[in-house]
């Protein structure tokens, strides 16, 4: 299928891994020119030549920069101000009870999961409203739907996502623009690689006893019961950001793997 991303600029942010570096990966092998984002420029690096390896005719560039912050996104802008294509991807997770999260997580976790895709989503809409086509996506979670209760403040972020997404959509009805959120199930991202492998290291088990506990005993719902890959929520998202899915706009787009049982 031809995705007709021949010539489109894109930018995902937070993608020197999992799935954000997937996501950068597929839009490159459909032809998008994409600019990958890291904090730091040995992390953005080591992207850029992991796209490369796989795609060796692949237009592929990084800026690095701390998009939790104005400054960061300021720096950013500079040097990239327009882009067809901007997938708000950056994001931090950390399990904590309600009653040990003080106001400076709360405040960290919706600068870093939310006032990021804000800003960037701000400085990149009136491009693509000129121009009459562009992509915003913000991937959520199904975590916004299901709160977790080991972790609320990351699911208020995630549920603030895809508010935030409608509400873009709604702005922009009729413009050629699309805005949408992706929510992506339990997914064997770098972080929750690290997490489960930290938690099996702690019990004296491997990762995959790890697995089985957590859709036997945490997300019980799954029914792929397993971790997605980063590839496969790459792939919903690659599509949601053609040409092909312009009648797809203001929507929460589930690749969760069955966890939500809601069949809207």
């Amino acid at each position: 299928m031809d995705l007709r991303m021949n010539g489109r600029r894109a930018l995902v942010s937070g993608s020197t891994a999992g799935i954000g570096l997937a996501i950068a990966t597929a839009l490159v092998g459909e032809g998008a020119a994409v600019t990958v984002n890291g904090r730091t420029q040995p992390r953005v690096d080591a992207a850029i030549a992991h796209i490369s390896a796989i795609h060796p005719r692949g237009a592929v560039s990084g800026i690095a920069a701390d998009l939790a912050s104005e400054a960061g996104v300021s720096t950013l802008l500079a040097r990239l101000p327009a882009v067809d294509i901007l997938v708000n991807n950056l994001g931090i997770f950390e399990p904590k009870p309600f009653l040990e999260i003080p106001d400076a997580d709360w405040r960290r976790f919706f600068e870093v999961n939310v006032l990021s895709g804000v800003r960037l989503s701000r400085a990149y809409l009136p491009g693509m409203l000129t121009v009459g086509w562009g992509r915003i996506v913000f991937i959520s979670s199904e975590s916004a739907v299901q709160i977790p209760p080991e972790m609320v403040h990351y699911g208020m972020t995630k549920t603030a996502q895809i508010a935030v997404a409608r509400g873009i959509a709604e702005s922009v009805a009729g413009t050629g623009v699309t805005v949408n959120a992706v929510l992506p199930g339990p997914t064997a991202s770098e972080g929750v690689s690290g997490f489960v492998a930290g938690l099996a290291r702690a019990q004296g088990t491997d990762a995959a006893a790890v697995e089985r506990a957590f859709f036997r005993d945490v997300r019980p719902s799954s029914l792929i019961k397993r971790f997605a890959s980063v590839e496969e929520v790459a792939a919903l998202v690659t599509y949601i950001c053609s040409d092909l899915a312009s009648a797809t706009t203001g929507s929460a787009l589930r690749v969760d793997g069955g966890v939500v049982r809601a069949i809207l």
